[in-house]
């Protein structure tokens, strides 16, 4: 699990700068407050799992905010965010409601609304984000469920909480196909979980075996983004599926297969370009890793999906500073 942030070693003004810029990146654009800047610790890490991210925050008592003007400001950046403190207590604010969440809670809330989530006294919390449809439940009814708390200590919330501790304890040996299945599991669920919140589950269909399919194909994907030969063809035979049956499959989801392999390779570029580790990595040695070995291809990919070059992302992010991030060590809790 790559860690992306550690304010330890930063003085006060620059890591609530970085934690602002670097939290910002991993979930939507957020304001903050801090009620000791000057005290204020932080670490996050986070893996991409599919269409899933999950990250773990530790972070000393400070609130983040999203605004109206934000979220009109990036009126695409939809996700459903299921939060669960791991140790300390946390509240999260959204659509007049507030949820007081200790370990053992969970709650939902929509990123294409305003929220606030307040860290009361320091701790950890593990939160999951998603695009809106891989809850599988209708927006309209899912809105009526944001900031309340859940209890997944029994019941189906039993099942639901090994496996998000298992996220939260052990992604730096789950990844892969094998994490992208676990994620996608536990998103399918919470969906139950939410579908029986609203009394409907029974309106809600099953898995289907499409939707079954298509997370064995984007696990394959997820795999094998580091093989130069990854196309429609390999991946089709990999999956036992005819190569048209496959594009098939994909344009039912607005989207291609080629575009897919290309936009989860530039989202790992991105990533190791951001890391601490990535501060002096050779930015064609990068793409080149990631399937991209023509390095002015992959500089016009990464600007066109990005807004700058592969070079100027490097540059001036934070993580790719040595002094945004500490030499390892934990944050204060």
């Amino acid at each position: 699990m790559p860690q992306l942030m550690n304010t330890a070693g930063l003085a006060g003004r620059e890591r609530e700068e970085a934690w602002r810029s670097i939290t910002s990146d991993v979930f939507v654009p957020l304001d903050f407050t801090f009620p000791d800047p000057a005290s204020f610790q932080g670490e996050i890490t986070a893996e991409i799992l599919g269409a899933v991210t999950v990250t773990r925050v530790s972070a000393g008592p400070h609130r983040a905010m999203r605004t109206e003007r934000q979220v009109h400001r990036s009126a695409d950046a939809a996700f459903y965010k299921v939060s669960m403190p791991l140790s300390g207590r946390v509240v999260v604010c959204q659509d007049g409601r507030e949820a007081a969440l200790a370990p053992g809670d969970l709650t939902i809330y929509d990123t294409a609304r305003p929220y606030q989530i307040s860290f009361c006294d320091g701790g950890r919390l593990l939160i999951l984000m998603f695009p809106h449809r891989e809850l599988r439940l209708p927006r309209g009814a899912v809105s009526a469920l944001t900031a309340r708390p859940v209890s997944i200590r029994s019941g189906i919330g039993g099942l639901v909480a090994p496996l998000l501790r298992n996220l939260a304890d052990q992604l730096d040996e789950i990844g892969g196909g094998t994490g992208v299945r676990l994620a996608d599991n536990v998103v399918d669920l919470l969906g139950t979980i939410y579908a029986d919140l609203l009394d409907g589950a029974h309106r809600y269909p099953p898995p289907d075996p499409v939707r079954a399919l298509m997370t064995r194909i984007r696990a394959f994907i997820e795999e094998h983004l580091e093989r130069p030969d990854l196309d429609p063809e390999t991946v089709a035979a990999a999956c036992h599926l005819s190569v048209s049956y496959l594009h098939k499959l994909f344009r039912a989801e607005g989207t291609s297969v080629c575009r897919v392999i290309r936009e989860r390779r530039l989202e790992h570029c991105r990533r190791d370009l951001a890391a601490p580790a990535g501060a002096h990595r050779a930015v064609g040695a990068v793409g080149a890793h990631w399937g991209f070995p023509d390095a002015a291809h992959f500089s016009r990919l990464f600007k066109a999906a990005y807004g700058v070059s592969p070079r100027e992302y490097q540059l001036t992010h934070p993580r790719s500073c040595p002094s945004a991030v500490g030499a390892g060590s934990a944050p204060n809790r």
